[in-house]
């Protein structure tokens, strides 16, 4: 059971009220994870608009994008993000065998060139905050500027993601 309560429609402020219909609207579910944020309503619509935007509004490879964001949630041992995310990931591209790697992916063949940067710069950056050198230059050498701000920027968002749902023990839906 989660440590904060799951917020309903109907016991939500109107401006969030407005975004879970929203939502429902669009054929999607309001997920425990904005049910528990619904307690602080601009967090709640800020934070939906930054997770809308690095989800569907960005430049970065779909692909790159769910392997790091994986890779955030295996680091996190954040069991919500990692299965909500798999499905995406293999949407967008991404093997089953290497999703099943990713715990051990310095040691895994399943990766190109391009996508171990992309893990080494996630690996660095969730766990150091500051990406050394070598794997800045790395991942610096396969994507834009503007790639590597979205990079970084949804590496951050998602160790959000993982430290509220971790620290309030949000479960799967059903």
């Amino acid at each position: 059971m989660a440590r904060v309560t799951l917020l309903e429609k109907e016991e939500v402020d109107p401006m969030v009220k407005q975004i879970y219909q929203k939502i429902e609207d669009s054929g999607s579910e309001v997920i425990n994870l904005m049910k528990s944020l619904a307690h602080s309503p601009k967090i709640f619509r800020d934070w939906n608009r930054l997770g809308i935007t690095l989800l569907l509004k960005g430049d970065l490879s779909p692909r790159l994008r769910e392997l790091a964001i994986l890779r955030v949630g295996d680091l996190a041992r954040a069991n919500y993000e990692w299965t909500k995310h798999v499905p995406i990931a293999l949407q967008a591209g991404a093997k089953q065998e290497q999703i099943d790697d990713l715990p051990n992916w310095a040691d895994s063949t399943r990766f190109d060139e391009q996508e171990r940067a992309v893990l080494q710069y996630t690996d660095e950056v969730a766990q150091n905050i500051k990406a050394s050198g070598e794997a800045f230059n790395k991942i610096a050498a396969f994507l834009s500027e503007k790639e590597l701000v979205e990079l970084t920027v949804t590496i951050g968002y998602y160790g959000m993601v993982c430290r509220v749902l971790e620290t309030f023990e949000v479960e799967l839906e059903n």
